[in-house]
């Protein structure tokens, strides 16, 4: 795997420079634009209610066409981050509506400075769904289930979590613990977890290393897993869990993480 493209599964900000190499030039203006404006939303440069400029101003403003920023807040929009309507104008939805799983909003939330409450509320997410799906998983696995898990967590042993490529080797043994369960709805989400484990590890370590190595945690989740062990995969995937929350929990310095997750 190139580098560049494990640090973009890793979920690494996509700019419009890589966007460039992938996208024709329409696409990459409306990618860019709504990178620029979903983030300052995310960011709390604008608020919900907020209107933003007029569509004339504004693609003059960041010098695109008023196509591409047409197209961008299509986008957004399509994210529940904003709406448009004639006369009004473009107004930025209420948090509520921000379809925060999806993994791009959860690439601009990160981009900057994320707050607590999502943070706290994508662990207890995850407190909810992972638990159950290793359960799920010590049933119904295959053997090619156990080949995808065990490559994703030997990928994050060879890279360690502190580079992009061992990020996506974590976020890999997610997306394969959730494909494991056989369970379509869970399949669907399994790139929203993996992107809310990526960014969360990611966060952890922008000022310090990782207070502790958490692979072994996942090496017991494999196991009980290979063993069949429900109850020991139950434990072990909610251990994990609890434990990546006490480390963001040790990086942040916020009232809001304070909260008890709620209960799995």
């Amino acid at each position: 795997m190139k580098k560049d493209e494990a640090a973009a599964r890793a979920g690494d900000v996509e700019t419009g420079e890589r966007a460039a190499r992938v996208r024709g030039p329409g696409r990459r203006l409306r990618g860019a634009v709504a990178n620029k404006i979903g983030t300052a939303i995310l960011s709390g440069e604008f608020a919900p209610g907020d209107i933003l400029s007029g569509e004339i101003a504004a693609a003059e403003a960041l010098n695109v066409s008023r196509g591409a920023y047409r197209e961008a807040m299509q986008v957004l929009a399509a994210k529940g981050l904003v709406e448009s309507r004639p006369k009004t104008g473009t107004r930025v939805l209420p948090r509520e509506r921000w379809n925060l799983l999806d993994p791009e909003v959860l690439a601009w939330a990160f981009a900057g400075d994320p707050d607590a409450r999502l943070i706290r509320s994508l662990f207890e997410l995850r407190l909810v769904i992972e638990p159950a799906a290793a359960a799920f998983a010590a049933q119904r696995r295959s053997k090619a289930d156990i080949k995808r898990m065990r490559d994703a967590l030997n990928g994050m042993r060879r890279h360690s979590l502190a580079t992009a490529e061992g990020r996506a080797a974590d976020r890999d043994f997610h997306d394969a613990l959730l494909r494991a369960t056989n369970n379509d709805a869970l399949v669907v989400i399994s790139a929203s977890i993996g992107a809310a484990v990526s960014w969360t590890t990611h966060f952890k370590q922008r000022t310090r290393e990782l207070p502790r190595d958490p692979i072994p945690d996942h090496a017991r989740v494999l196991d009980a897993i290979v063993a069949s062990d429900v109850a020991a995969a139950t434990e072990a995937m909610r251990a994990l869990v609890e434990l990546a929350l006490d480390d963001t929990r040790g990086v942040m310095d916020d009232e809001d993480m304070a909260g008890e997750p709620a209960p799995a």
